[in-house]
């Protein structure tokens, strides 16, 4: 191994890095800064807008956690993430981009408020903390790593998430933009496409939009490939792959983490109950 390769640390390999998790303070977000935490991470920025839960989520990771309270709608919130960061660690290492507005919206309802504030959130914000975080990483000559989390709804995504999938599309070109211009600084980009993940943001929206009962989960699981949703705890782990130098010098890559194949025959890329080749073993 070259001086300038990333030494690999199997199970350490946060260690002395500071990371800033953005929707930190529960779901995927959460799940991302436990596990780096495990891993050794020295510093840990969870960013998120309810106080009570966020300052109670780092409390429980430990002191070397804090908690940033911002609405990403705010176009100044990017900015003053990072500076809290940079403020309390001296550095950023890893950025990971998981808030996201997940509010409903079709083709005949959606209004000039609802595109400015899924924009806002799940596009603007993410660029723009990329944008301020490159700059302390660049300034440390950091070898840093950013995540973005995007949606396997990008392609298309149902009829009901109009404005999200088109904010989900145009972080695919963020991602890859970043990590184009910011390849001769050695910082990595790369984006992880989630599909349906069981999380109390879901257990929300599923109560809120589509009037789910208490047991939606049960029944949601039933009808899926593997019996199960997305747990947070197993996406985490590919987010921080991606965040740490087991993933060597892969940048650019949109990664689709679901149990559908987008394209493919079958509803949602998901094939029939009973297939022409019988039951699954």
């Amino acid at each position: 191994m070259s001086a300038s390769e990333p030494s690999l640390r199997t199970g350490r390999d946060f260690e002395g890095k500071v990371a800033v998790i953005t929707g930190g303070s529960q779901g995927l977000g959460n799940a991302v800064a436990r596990q780096m935490s495990e891993r050794g991470a020295a510093g840990l920025v969870l960013v998120g807008r309810d106080e009570v839960k966020g300052v109670a989520a780092a409390a429980a990771i430990g002191d070397h956690a804090m908690f940033v309270q911002a609405d990403l709608a705010d176009r100044d919130a990017p900015d003053e993430i990072i500076a809290a960061a940079d403020t309390k660690f001296g550095r950023v290492d890893c950025l990971v981009n998981g808030a996201a507005l997940t509010v409903r919206a079709s083709v005949w309802d959606c209004d000039a408020d609802m595109w400015n504030a899924m924009l806002a959130i799940n596009t603007r914000a993410p660029a723009m903390l990329i944008s301020a975080a490159a700059k302390v990483m660049k300034r440390e000559g950091i070898q840093g790593t950013v995540v973005n989390v995007g949606s396997v709804a990008s392609t298309t995504g149902a009829d009901f998430l109009y404005p999200y999938s088109a904010s989900k599309i145009a972080l695919q070109a963020i991602t890859r933009n970043a990590a184009y211009s910011l390849m001769r600084h050695r910082i990595r980009v790369n984006l992880i496409q989630p599909g349906w993940m069981a999380t109390p943001g879901e257990d929300v929206i599923q109560k809120r939009f589509h009037g789910a009962e208490d047991n939606w989960l049960e029944a949601a699981a039933a009808g899926r490939p593997f019996g199960r949703l997305i747990d947070p705890e197993e996406a985490a782990r590919s987010i921080c792959f991606l965040a740490s130098p087991e993933s060597g010098m892969m940048t650019g890559s949109v990664i689709n983490y679901d149990q559908s194949i987008l394209g493919a025959e079958g509803e949602g890329g998901v094939p029939p109950l009973t297939p022409a080749w019988g039951e699954p073993s």
